[in-house]
């Protein structure tokens, strides 16, 4: 099994939904994201690691971490291994002496301790393919002017009057055809908004 690394390229909080945060993972040798909504601790946890603060008090990943070596136990790496029905599965690989063995742990928490000590994180091409998002250069053919997509659009223009009532109200992501999912997932990466991408991406795969 083919092992692909990953880096951390962002963490971006939610502008959908209160208390949770989107952590944008990279291919390291690749174009592809891959974008994990993840919750609140976790995400303060592993931005101030990111930002090398040093916390009054010890979290619970930082508490994980003094336990571990008091035991002798390392970690190696993070392995982000599976995706089932939208939830993404990871293992911190361990060792201790000669012996090695995994801990299932949620993507969050394993990164969040990851990077505590300091090793890599990687996935496989499985969750990659279907889960990943792919940066294209994409050409600058649609104009400024459509402004007012920063909403779940809908087909209709704004200067219609139709579109006054379709645009008055967010069109769920359920009711949007494939096209229009495509083209929301084509404006959400231009934007950089890799939440609202993975929502779009998570509601296509259901599709597929």
């Amino acid at each position: 099994m083919k092992k692909i690394e990953l880096e951390i390229l962002g963490l971006s909080s939610s502008q959908s939904q209160s208390g949770s945060f989107a952590l944008v993972l990279g291919e390291k040798d690749g174009s592809r994201r891959l974008p994990i909504i993840i919750g609140m601790f976790e995400a303060q946890s592993i931005a101030i690691q990111i930002e090398k603060i040093n916390p009054t008090r010890p979290l619970t990943h930082d508490l994980f971490k003094t336990f571990a070596q008091q035991m002798d136990v390392s970690v190696q790496e993070i392995m982000i291994s599976d995706l089932k029905e939208g939830v993404f599965f990871s293992k911190i690989v361990c060792h201790a002496g000669e012996k090695e063995f995994e801990l299932d742990a949620r993507p969050s928490d394993a990164i969040a301790i990851g990077l505590r000590f300091g090793v890599p994180i990687y996935t496989v091409e499985s969750v990659l393919s279907e889960a990943g998002i792919i940066l294209s250069d994409l050409e600058d053919e649609e104009e400024e002017d459509d402004e007012e997509t920063d909403e779940i659009p809908t087909s209709s223009g704004a200067g219609s009057s139709s579109s006054a009532s379709s645009s008055s109200s967010k069109a769920k992501l359920t009711e949007v055809s494939v096209d229009e999912l495509n083209q929301m997932l084509n404006e959400a990466l231009e934007k950089e908004d890799y939440e609202k991408a993975a929502k779009i991406r998570d509601e296509l795969n259901k599709r597929n």
